[in-house]
C-alpha cells in the first residue's frame, strides 16, 4: 500500500454499506476504503487524515449501470442529434444544416430518431431524398435496432430489393413493393458493425469532438449518481474514444466495455486494460430483437412488430454456436442479447454444450436483458453460473408496450427481478441508456413498485425491496463485469465510489424514490459531481 496517497475520513448522517453494516465513517487511502466504523474510531486509527463531512440523508455505493450505451449518446452529439427533435420539420432542418457543411458524396448520419415525436413512417426514403440525393443519409432509430436510409445510402450498402436483406434482417417496402428505406436489425447492424477489415458506414467525427461529447455525457451520468458503467456495444472506434479520454485525464467514471463480436479476433487479450478504470470485459452478440419494440423471440406466439406471430432471430444457429464457442474457448466472457424465452433457451442450450474454457476458469457469461423467463430457465441459468442483466426501468417506461405485445398472462415473467434473485442469481442493474433515461433512482422505484408511468401495476409478484434493488444496481452490476471483489459495497478493500442522496430512500414512500435528488457523486474518494 502506498502511504503517500491522500488519506481521508468520510462521515455522513447514514451510510448504508450494503454489506450488512452501517458505519458512521469510511477511511479512504487513495481510491480504496481502508477502514470503516465509528467516527471516533476512524479518526483515532488514521490521525492526520483529511475529514470530509457529507451532507444529505443517505450514502450508498455508487450506482453501476451494467448495460448502457454512453458512447452512442456521445457520438449522437457529434453527428446529427435528433434526441429532442419534434415534428418532421425539425428533422429536415437538422439534416439540411449538416449537409451544408458536409463535402459532396460524404455520409450524413443522424441518431436517436423517435417516430413518436416525429410521426410514424414520416421519415422514409422519399423524405430523406428530398433532403439530399447527393449525400448518403442514414437516420438511426433511438433503439439502435433499426434505421432509415435515402436512395444513395441504400445503393452504397448494396440494397436494391427486399431479398438483399441478410438473414436476421429486413428491408421494408412501400405499397408498390419498392424499398422505403427502413432497415431492420441486421439489415442495419451489418453496415454499422461490419467487423475487422471493413469500414462502418458511420463517420465518427474528430477525436477531439468525441472526447468533449463523452465528457459531457459522463457528467450527466454522474449527476444521476452513476460511478461505473458497462458500454454494451463497442468497436475500435469507441475503444479509441475511451482510451483518448483516459489518457487525457478526462474519463471520470469507471468503464467496462463489451466488444461487438465481429471485431473479436480470438485473442485472449482485449485491449485496453487499465484495471478498474477502463477494461474490455467481454464479447457482445445479439440473438433476438427488442422487448419494447415487439421483436423478441418467444415460445408463445404473439402479435409482434414484425407482422408475424413472433420476433426475429438475428444470428443464424450456425453463426451463434460458432461465435459463442470461439469466445468461450478463448476464456472470454460472452454477453448475449436475448430478450424472449425462446432466445434465452437457445443461449442456455449452446452454453450447456460447451466444455471448460482454455484456462479452466469460469467465464461469468451474461444474458443481456433476459426479459422473459420461467422457473426452469432460472434453474438452468444458476446451474451454468450465468449472470442476468435485466432492464431496471422498462416496466416504468414501457409497461404499456409490454402489455400490448405480450399480454396480461406474461406480466409476472417479464423483468422478473424477484424470481431471478430468489433463484440464487447475481442480478445486475441496467438502463439501456440512451434508449431510455439512465436514472438509477427511477429504475429502483420501478423494481420496487412495478408501476408503469401511468400508474398501472405490472407483475406485482416481481416486486423487490429497496435494499435488494440497491444491491442489484451496485454489487450485482459489479459481479457482471467480474469486479465484485472491488466494487458495489462500502467496505475495506473496496473502491471508494459512493453517492450522497438528499433523502433516505429506505424510509420514504417508494413512489418517491425516483424524485430523490443526488447531492454529490464520488469516484475513488474524489467528488466528480456536486449539485
Amino acid at each position: 500500500m502506498d502511504h503517500g496517497q491522500p488519506l481521508r475520513v468520510v462521515t455522513a448522517p447514514r451510510i448504508l454499506a450494503l454489506d450488512g453494516t452501517e458505519p458512521e465513517a469510511l477511511a479512504v487511502r487513495g481510491e480504496t476504503i481502508v477502514g470503516t466504523g465509528s467516527s471516533v474510531e476512524m479518526t483515532a486509527r488514521f490521525p492526520g487524515a483529511e475529514r470530509i463531512d457529507l451532507d444529505g440523508a443517505l450514502v450508498v455505493p455508487g450506482f453501476n449501470d451494467a448495460h448502457c450505451h454512453p458512447s452512442q449518446a456521445a457520438l449522437a452529439r457529434v453527428r446529427v442529434d435528433l434526441t429532442d427533435a419534434v415534428g418532421p420539420d425539425a428533422v429536415r432542418d437538422a439534416l439540411l444544416e449538416r449537409s451544408r457543411s458536409t463535402g459532396p458524396g460524404e455520409w450524413i448520419v443522424a441518431q436517436a430518431l423517435d417516430e413518436r415525436r416525429v410521426g410514424d413512417g414520416t421519415v422514409d426514403r422519399a423524405f430523406l431524398d428530398r433532403v439530399s440525393q447527393e449525400h448518403p443519409i442514414v437516420v438511426v432509430h433511438y433503439s439502435l435496432h433499426r434505421a432509415v436510409a435515402n436512395t444513395r445510402a441504400l445503393e452504397l450498402m448494396g440494397y436494391r430489393q427486399p431479398g438483399d436483406a441478410p438473414p436476421g434482417g429486413e428491408l421494408l417496402t412501400d405499397d408498390r413493393g419498392d424499398l422505403d428505406g427502413r432497415l431492420i436489425e441486421r439489415a442495419w447492424l451489418d453496415p454499422w458493425l461490419p467487423g475487422l477489415g471493413h469500414d462502418t458506414v458511420l463517420p465518427a467525427g474528430s477525436p477531439e469532438a468525441q472526447v468533449d461529447a463523452l465528457q459531457t455525457v459522463n457528467q450527466e451520468l454522474h449527476a444521476l449518481g452513476i460511478t461505473s458503467y458497462c458500454d454494451a456495444i463497442v468497436t475500435p472506434v469507441e475503444q479509441r474514444m475511451y482510451t483518448a479520454a483516459l489518457e487525457q485525464g478526462r474519463l471520470s467514471p469507471r468503464v467496462s466495455m463489451l466488444l461487438w463480436h465481429s471485431y473479436f479476433d480470438g485473442s485472449a487479450a482485449l485491449p485496453p486494460d487499465a484495471p478498474h478504470r477502463l477494461q474490455t470485459t467481454g464479447v457482445k452478440m445479439m440473438l433476438d430483437g427488442a422487448l419494447s419494440g415487439g421483436t423478441c423471440l418467444c415460445q408463445t406466439p404473439y402479435p409482434s412488430a414484425t407482422g408475424t406471430d413472433n420476433g426475429l432471430q438475428i444470428l443464424t444457429d450456425e453463426e451463434f454456436v460458432a461465435t459463442v464457442r470461439r469466445v468461450h474457448e478463448a476464456g472470454r466472457r460472452v454477453a448475449v442479447h436475448a430478450n424472449g424465452d425462446r432466445a434465452i433457451r437457445t443461449v442456455l442450450d449452446v452454453l450447456a454444450s460447451l466444455g471448460p474454457s482454455e484456462d479452466g476458469r469460469p467465464a461469468g457469461h451474461r444474458i443481456e436483458h433476459c426479459s422473459i423467463v420461467d422457473d426452469e430457465l432460472i434453474r438452468r441459468m444458476r446451474t451454468l453460473g450465468l449472470i442476468p442483466v435485466p432492464f431496471g426501468a422498462f416496466v416504468h417506461f414501457h409497461g404499456r408496450e409490454i402489455l400490448a405485445y405480450y399480454g396480461e398472462d406474461q406480466q409476472n415473467r417479464i423483468c422478473a427481478h424477484r424470481s431471478l434473485l430468489d433463484g440464487g442469481l447475481a442480478v445486475a442493474g441496467s438502463s439501456d441508456y440512451p434508449l431510455v433515461p439512465a436514472d438509477p433512482l427511477i429504475a429502483l422505484q420501478s423494481m420496487v413498485t412495478r408501476e408503469t408511468a401511468d400508474g398501472r401495476v405490472l407483475g406485482p409478484e416481481q416486486r423487490i425491496t429497496v435494499e435488494e434493488a440497491l444491491q442489484v444496481y451496485t454489487a450485482g452490476s459489479a459481479h457482471a463485469t467480474g469486479e465484485a471483489g472491488v466494487k458495489g459495497r462500502l467496505a475495506p478493500g473496496q473502491l471508494a465510489d459512493f453517492v450522497v442522496l438528499d433523502e433516505d430512500i429506505t424510509h420514504i414512500d417508494p413512489h418517491g424514490i425516483g424524485a430523490t435528488a443526488v447531492r454529490s457523486t464520488w469516484v475513488g474518494g474524489d467528488c466528480v459531481w456536486r449539485s
